[in-house]
Protein backbone atom coordinates (compact mmCIF):
# COMPACT_ATOMS: atom_id res chain seq x y z
CA UNK A 1 0.00 0.00 0.00
CA UNK A 2 1.24 3.37 -1.16
CA UNK A 3 1.61 6.09 1.73
CA UNK A 4 -0.50 9.69 0.90
CA UNK A 5 0.56 12.37 1.54
CA UNK A 6 -0.46 15.91 2.15
CA UNK A 7 1.90 18.45 0.98
CA UNK A 8 2.37 22.19 0.67
CA UNK A 9 5.33 24.60 -0.51
CA UNK A 10 6.37 27.37 0.90
CA UNK A 11 9.12 29.74 -0.49
CA UNK A 12 11.02 27.24 -2.90
CA UNK A 13 10.91 23.81 -0.52
CA UNK A 14 8.03 21.14 -0.84
CA UNK A 15 7.07 19.61 3.10
CA UNK A 16 5.08 16.24 3.18
CA UNK A 17 2.86 15.26 5.61
CA UNK A 18 1.77 11.31 6.26
CA UNK A 19 -1.68 11.27 6.30
CA UNK A 20 -2.89 8.60 9.09
CA UNK A 21 -0.39 9.75 11.49
CA UNK A 22 -1.20 12.20 14.29
CA UNK A 23 1.24 14.97 15.11
CA UNK A 24 2.42 17.03 18.14
CA UNK A 25 3.18 20.95 17.32
CA UNK A 26 6.98 20.18 17.50
CA UNK A 27 6.62 17.73 14.41
CA UNK A 28 6.68 14.63 15.69
CA UNK A 29 4.84 12.46 14.10
CA UNK A 30 2.32 9.17 15.98
CA UNK A 31 1.10 6.22 13.90
CA UNK A 32 -0.40 3.36 16.18
CA UNK A 33 -1.07 -0.11 14.82
CA UNK A 34 -2.17 -2.60 17.37
CA UNK A 35 -1.54 -0.88 20.65
CA UNK A 36 1.64 0.46 19.57
CA UNK A 37 2.56 3.86 18.73
CA UNK A 38 5.76 4.52 16.18
CA UNK A 39 7.11 7.69 16.47
CA UNK A 40 9.16 9.74 14.16
CA UNK A 41 10.61 13.31 12.97
CA UNK A 42 7.94 15.18 10.48
CA UNK A 43 9.59 15.60 7.18
CA UNK A 44 9.49 19.76 8.08
CA UNK A 45 11.08 19.43 10.89
CA UNK A 46 13.89 16.94 9.28
CA UNK A 47 14.35 19.51 6.26
CA UNK A 48 14.54 22.89 8.40
CA UNK A 49 16.84 21.08 11.18
CA UNK A 50 19.86 20.40 8.26
CA UNK A 51 21.73 17.09 7.80
CA UNK A 52 21.08 14.59 11.15
CA UNK A 53 24.72 13.62 12.83
CA UNK A 54 23.27 11.93 15.50
CA UNK A 55 20.02 10.19 16.79
CA UNK A 56 20.01 9.66 20.69
CA UNK A 57 16.82 7.94 21.76
CA UNK A 58 15.93 6.72 25.35
CA UNK A 59 16.36 2.54 25.37
CA UNK A 60 13.54 0.04 25.34
CA UNK A 61 11.98 -0.39 28.88
CA UNK A 62 11.81 3.53 29.66
CA UNK A 63 8.73 4.82 30.79
CA UNK A 64 7.76 7.81 29.49
CA UNK A 65 5.01 9.98 30.58
CA UNK A 66 3.55 12.38 27.51
CA UNK A 67 6.13 15.66 27.11
CA UNK A 68 8.74 13.57 28.92
CA UNK A 69 12.38 13.53 27.36
CA UNK A 70 12.54 11.07 24.38
CA UNK A 71 15.65 11.80 23.15
CA UNK A 72 17.58 14.46 21.39
CA UNK A 73 18.74 14.30 17.25
CA UNK A 74 21.75 16.48 16.34
CA UNK A 75 22.15 18.13 13.25
CA UNK A 76 24.97 20.39 11.53
CA UNK A 77 22.81 23.06 12.51
CA UNK A 78 21.08 22.33 15.93
CA UNK A 79 20.43 19.40 18.77
CA UNK A 80 17.04 19.23 18.82
CA UNK A 81 15.47 17.86 22.64
CA UNK A 82 12.24 16.08 21.94
CA UNK A 83 9.36 15.56 23.80
CA UNK A 84 7.54 12.10 23.82
CA UNK A 85 3.80 13.24 22.36
CA UNK A 86 2.22 10.15 23.74
CA UNK A 87 2.71 8.29 27.32
CA UNK A 88 4.06 4.54 27.36
CA UNK A 89 6.49 2.42 27.77
CA UNK A 90 9.23 2.25 24.89
CA UNK A 91 9.48 -1.28 23.18
CA UNK A 92 11.83 -0.61 20.71
CA UNK A 93 14.33 1.94 19.48
CA UNK A 94 15.63 1.84 15.27
CA UNK A 95 18.51 0.26 15.78
CA UNK A 96 19.34 1.23 12.02
CA UNK A 97 19.82 5.24 13.10
CA UNK A 98 22.94 4.71 14.81
CA UNK A 99 24.82 3.38 11.70
CA UNK A 100 22.55 5.88 9.46
CA UNK A 101 21.31 8.37 11.03
CA UNK A 102 20.39 10.05 7.75
CA UNK A 103 17.97 7.68 7.44
CA UNK A 104 15.75 10.64 9.35
CA UNK A 105 16.65 13.01 6.00
CA UNK A 106 16.42 10.65 3.78
CA UNK A 107 12.90 9.00 4.85
CA UNK A 108 11.12 10.65 7.93
CA UNK A 109 8.31 8.18 7.60
CA UNK A 110 9.26 5.19 6.67
CA UNK A 111 13.07 3.85 7.88
CA UNK A 112 14.02 7.25 9.91
CA UNK A 113 11.50 6.51 12.62
CA UNK A 114 12.90 6.80 16.09
CA UNK A 115 11.13 4.21 18.65
CA UNK A 116 7.89 2.35 18.94
CA UNK A 117 5.51 3.28 22.47
CA UNK A 118 3.55 0.40 23.76
CA UNK A 119 0.60 3.24 24.91
CA UNK A 120 -0.58 3.49 28.56
CA UNK A 121 -3.63 6.28 27.60
CA UNK A 122 -3.91 6.80 23.71
CA UNK A 123 -7.19 8.49 24.06
CA UNK A 124 -6.36 11.30 26.16
CA UNK A 125 -3.01 11.83 24.35
CA UNK A 126 -4.61 11.94 21.45
CA UNK A 127 -7.16 14.25 21.84
CA UNK A 128 -3.96 16.69 22.40
CA UNK A 129 -2.62 16.15 18.79
CA UNK A 130 -3.18 17.15 15.39
CA UNK A 131 -4.58 14.89 12.43
CA UNK A 132 -2.70 15.23 9.50
CA UNK A 133 -4.94 17.98 7.72
CA UNK A 134 -4.45 20.19 11.29
CA UNK A 135 -0.99 19.61 11.41
CA UNK A 136 -0.16 20.80 7.88
CA UNK A 137 -1.98 24.17 8.73
CA UNK A 138 0.37 24.52 11.59
CA UNK A 139 3.61 23.44 9.88
CA UNK A 140 2.77 25.81 7.05
CA UNK A 141 2.81 28.77 9.12
CA UNK A 142 5.32 27.72 11.34
CA UNK A 143 7.80 27.27 7.63
CA UNK A 144 6.51 30.82 6.92
CA UNK A 145 7.90 32.53 9.92
CA UNK A 146 11.35 30.58 9.46
CA UNK A 147 10.94 31.92 5.88
CA UNK A 148 10.79 35.35 7.18
CA UNK A 149 13.79 35.10 9.01
CA UNK A 150 16.28 34.06 6.52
Amino acid sequence: MEAEYLQTTVDKFVFKVMKGCWYSEAGLWVRVEDGLARLGLSDYVQQSSGDVAFADIEPAGIELAKGSYLGQIETIKVAIELLSPVSGTVQEVNEELEASPELINQDPYGRGWLASIALSDWQADRATLLAAEQYLVVMRSQAEEAAKKL
